[in-house]
């Protein structure tokens, strides 16, 4: 019994993987458009990938974006989870359940508020609405990764500090902070992959003056469609692979 139920967990793993396993020899598919199986192997897509200029001003774009929302979201995120966790705050169990909004709103309601926000602001399609958007929506990891290691914390390794003479914050800096650390690097990787791969906000935030690389891959599929699609998704899955791996080193570093 045991045996069967291995085997259909691992056939349906294949199945979820196999749409993504496909993309690799697509994306090295020497003819000019998507097909599988390739008709012969190269890179040629990568290279035009990394040399088109429009390719390039995308992903740029959405590395400052991605960059830059890590930053902010880490800081509030961490900032809300300490007040959340340690705080004696009024409507607690509201204000948890509303600092997780963002990610149970659907995205596309999300992007049409922020669309019907934003334009009047004239933020759309430049770094600071994407900032404003990318970091609401990834705030939420950042609370809940912070959040759990702020729980499984000793309080007493803190209140040891505080009676030694130790300001609050310093106590935080010194004490708190190092044990949590493997917890908010976990947390700013989740920002990050939440900002660069985000798609469904791009849609409506974006302009022809800025766009993300997400936003880049649907205008190609809908007017351009080769397999330099398939090259960038490739680079993107390697890329959230890599950084799945950090964040699992992270916490099995923290746990140790």
């Amino acid at each position: 019994m045991q045996l069967v139920g291995g085997l259909l967990i691992g056939a349906i793993l294949f199945f979820l993987v196999l749409p993504t396993l496909l993309v690799i020899p697509i994306s090295l598919n020497d003819g000019s458009y998507i097909e599988f199986p390739p008709k012969g192997l190269t890179l040629r897509w990568y290279h035009e990938f990394l040399s088109d200029p429009d390719w390039q001003a995308a992903t740029i774009f959405s590395l400052k974006i991605a960059l830059s929302t890590t930053i902010a979201s880490t800081v509030i995120g961490t900032m809300a989870a300490i007040g959340l966790v340690r705080g004696n705050l009024p409507g607690k169990p509201l204000l948890q359940a509303l600092s997780l909004g963002p990610m149970i709103v659907p995205h596309v309601v999300f992007g049409v508020a922020l669309y019907l926000i934003f334009s009047p602001l004239g933020l759309t399609g430049n770094f600071a609405g994407f900032l404003v958007a990318h970091t609401v929506l990834s705030v939420p990891y950042v609370i809940i990764t912070v959040s759990a290691a702020l729980e499984r914390f000793d309080p007493s390794l803190e209140l040891a500090a505080l009676s030694c003479g130790a300001s609050r914050t310093r106590a935080f800096f010194n004490v708190v902070l190092p044990n949590i650390a493997p917890s908010v690097s976990a947390a700013a990787v989740f920002a990050f992959l939440a900002s660069f791969d985000e798609a469904t906000v791009a849609f409506f935030i974006s302009d022809t003056g800025g766009k993300t690389i997400s936003r880049k891959m649907f205008e190609d599929i809908d007017f351009n469609l080769t397999p330099v699609i398939a090259s960038v998704s490739t680079l993107l899955v390697a890329i959230s692979l890599v950084l799945m791996g950090s964040i699992h080193l992270l916490v099995g570093r923290g746990e140790d």
